[in-house]
C-alpha cells in the first residue's frame, strides 16, 4: 500500500512538472514568434550550465539559427524566463532609441541597502538611473578627460619598465595588459597607487581577481542573481564576497575622508565624484553658482559609482588591448601603419604624448573600432520591457517585465553588414566608408541614452596603452600563440582562453622607424 502511494504521488509531481514545463516553453510559440525546438534549447543550456563554450559563441549559434531561417526576431529561455532576441535592426533601433523609454532598465540586480556596490549607474533602473546619469554625465566630458589623462599616461612607465625588464622573448599580454589597468583604475577611480605591474600579487590585485573570478559556482551565482533579482534581493544576497566588499567600500570611504580632511587634490575621477557628494556638477563652474538643482550624491553612491568604473573599465579595456595586440601580430602591415602614424603625429608634439595628440591618431582609432567590432566586451546587449510594447510592423506584443537579448556579436559578424567579418580590416571604419554604415551595425558600447557613460575614457585608456606598447616595441606571434584564439567559456566579458602569448623586440633607433 506503501509502495503504491508513494508511486501515485511520483507520478502526480512528474506530470504537474511536465505540465508546468509546457505551459512554460510555448510562451513564444503562442505569441508566434518563432523559437528553436525544446532540444536545441536544452543542448544550448547544457553547454552554458557546464561551461563548454562561451557566451559569445553561444549568442552567435542564436543569431544565426533566427537569422538564416530570414526570421526578423525569436524567443527564447532563461532557465523558464521567456527572452526576446530581435534580429531585425529596425526592431532593434526601437528598442535601443526610437522608444528607448519603454526598455530603459536592465533587469540587473540591485540591492541598495544590504549591497551598496550593486547600487551603481549600469545596474539602476527607471527614474534613480535617470537622476544618477543626469548628474554624473558632465563628468565624462572630453574636458574631464583632459584633466584625467596625465593620471592615465603616468601609469605608462611602470608598463615600459615591465615590458623591459621581462627576461623572455615573449609576454603573456593578457595579463600584462590586466595589470596595467589595474594600475590605471586604481588611480583614477581610487586614488591609489597599485603597483600591480612591477607586483602582480599586490593586494588590490588579488582583490580585482576576485570580482572577476568566473568558476562554475560563481557563474551560477551571478545567473541566478540575473533570473530572480527580488527573491536574491528579499534574501539580502551580495554580489560580490563579503571580503572583497569590505576592501572596496573602506578603500573608497578612507580615501573620501582622507582627501576632505587633508584638503588634497587629484585631477581624476574619484575628485570629481567627491566634488559631486559636496553637492556641486562640475568642478570649475560658473554654473554651479546659478544652478538651483541638487546634484549631490551620497557617500555610498560615491563607492557604488568607483567600484563600477573599475569593473567597466579594467576587464574591458584589457581584454581590447590584448585582442588588438594578437590582432595587430596577425597583420605585421596594419601594426606598421599604426606605428608610422604614432611617430608621425608625436613628431608633430615634440615626441610628447598629449591629449590632442591621441586625438590626431586617426587610424589609430579605426584600428581600435575594428578590435570592438571583431570581440565587442559584451557579445549582448541586455535590456527589459518597462511597460506593455507592440513591436512595430508586427502583431506581436512585449508584456511588461518581458526580458530582451540584442545580439551584438552576431551582428559585429554578420557578413551581410561587414563583408568577410573574421578579417581583421580596420579601413571598414574610414573616413570614406563611415557614413554608408546601417543603424545599430557597431555596439560595442550600446547606443541610444544607455549608452557606456565611460566609453570616452575606455578608448582613451586603451589608446594610450597602445601608443606606449607600439611606439617601443615590435609585437609578433610566437609558437605559444593560439591561432586561431579560443574565447573563455567562464568569462562574462569576452576573453581570450587561458594565457595570450606574443613575441616582442624594443625598437631602438626611433628615427630609424620614423620613415
Amino acid at each position: 500500500m506503501l509502495d503504491y502511494t508513494i508511486f501515485t504521488l511520483v507520478t502526480v509531481i512528474v506530470s504537474l512538472a511536465l505540465i508546468w514545463m509546457k505551459h512554460k516553453f510555448s510562451y513564444w510559440k503562442n505569441r508566434k514568434v518563432p523559437t528553436p525546438s525544446l532540444r536545441l534549447f536544452l543542448e544550448h543550456s547544457k553547454m552554458g550550465i557546464l561551461q563548454q563554450n562561451s557566451y559569445a559563441d553561444r549568442d552567435l549559434n542564436m543569431y544565426r539559427y533566427f537569422k538564416d531561417r530570414n526570421h526578423m526576431h525569436g524567443g527564447t529561455y532563461f532557465y523558464h524566463i521567456p527572452v526576446y532576441i530581435p534580429i531585425d535592426l529596425n526592431l532593434i533601433k526601437h528598442i535601443l532609441q526610437i522608444d528607448h523609454q519603454c526598455f530603459q532598465d536592465r533587469g540587473l540586480y540591485v540591492n541598495e541597502k544590504g549591497d551598496p556596490l550593486s547600487a551603481h549607474l549600469f545596474s539602476l533602473g527607471g527614474e534613480k538611473w535617470r537622476t544618477l546619469r543626469k548628474k554624473l554625465t558632465p563628468t565624462f566630458t572630453s574636458g574631464k578627460m583632459r584633466m584625467m589623462f596625465q593620471t592615465i599616461q603616468d601609469c605608462t612607465s611602470d608598463l615600459q619598465k615591465a615590458m623591459i625588464g621581462n627576461i623572455q622573448p615573449e609576454v603573456d599580454v593578457k595579463n600584462l595588459m590586466a595589470r596595467f589597468t589595474t594600475d590605471v583604475i586604481g588611480s583614477v577611480a581610487f586614488g591609489i597607487k597599485c603597483n600591480s605591474l612591477e607586483n602582480p600579487k599586490c593586494q588590490f590585485r588579488e582583490m580585482a581577481q576576485t570580482v572577476f573570478r568566473t568558476d562554475f559556482l560563481a557563474a551560477l551565482k551571478h545567473s541566478v542573481l540575473y533570473a530572480f533579482p527580488e527573491v536574491m534581493q528579499s534574501l539580502n544576497v551580495k554580489i560580490l564576497s563579503p571580503e572583497a566588499s569590505d576592501f572596496f567600500l573602506n578603500i573608497i570611504k578612507n580615501t573620501v575622508d582622507f582627501r576632505e580632511k587633508n584638503k588634497v587634490f587629484r585631477r581624476d575621477f574619484m575628485q570629481l565624484l567627491i566634488h559631486l557628494k559636496n553637492g556641486g556638477s562640475r568642478l570649475t563652474d560658473a554654473e554651479d553658482k546659478n544652478s538651483t538643482e541638487n546634484m549631490s550624491i551620497t557617500i555610498d553612491e560615491v563607492a557604488a559609482q568607483a567600484f563600477i568604473f573599475f569593473e567597466a573599465g579594467y576587464e574591458s579595456s584589457s581584454n581590447t588591448m590584448s585582442f588588438c595586440l594578437y590582432e595587430l601580430s596577425c597583420n605585421l602591415h596594419v601594426q606598421e601603419r599604426a606605428r608610422e602614424e604614432i611617430f608621425r603625429v608625436l613628431d608633430k608634439y615634440g615626441g610628447v604624448l598629449t591629449y590632442d595628440a591621441v586625438e590626431e591618431m586617426k587610424y589609430l582609432e579605426q584600428v581600435l573600432c575594428e578590435t570592438l567590432r571583431k570581440y565587442p566586451p559584451l557579445s549582448s546587449l541586455y535590456r527589459i520591457c518597462t511597460e506593455t510594447y507592440q513591436l512595430p510592423g508586427t502583431d506581436v506584443v512585449l508584456e511588461k517585465g518581458t526580458r530582451v537579448l540584442i545580439p551584438t556579436y552576431g551582428i559585429h559578424h554578420d557578413p551581410e553588414y561587414y563583408l568577410d567579418p573574421e578579417k581583421f580590416d580596420p579601413d571598414r571604419f574610414g573616413a570614406d566608408r563611415r557614413g554608408a554604415k546601417l543603424d545599430c551595425t557597431f555596439l560595442p558600447f550600446g547606443i541610444g541614452p544607455r549608452v557606456c557613460i565611460g566609453l570616452r575614457f575606455g578608448k582613451l585608456q586603451t589608446k594610450v596603452g597602445l601608443i606606449s606598447l607600439l611606439r617601443h616595441f615590435e609585437f609578433s606571434l610566437s609558437e605559444s600563440t593560439t591561432v586561431p584564439l579560443e574565447f573563455d567559456p567562464e568569462s562574462f566579458t569576452l576573453s581570450a582562453k587561458g594565457k595570450l602569448w606574443l613575441k616582442y623586440k624594443k625598437i631602438d633607433d626611433y628615427s630609424e622607424m620614423n620613415r
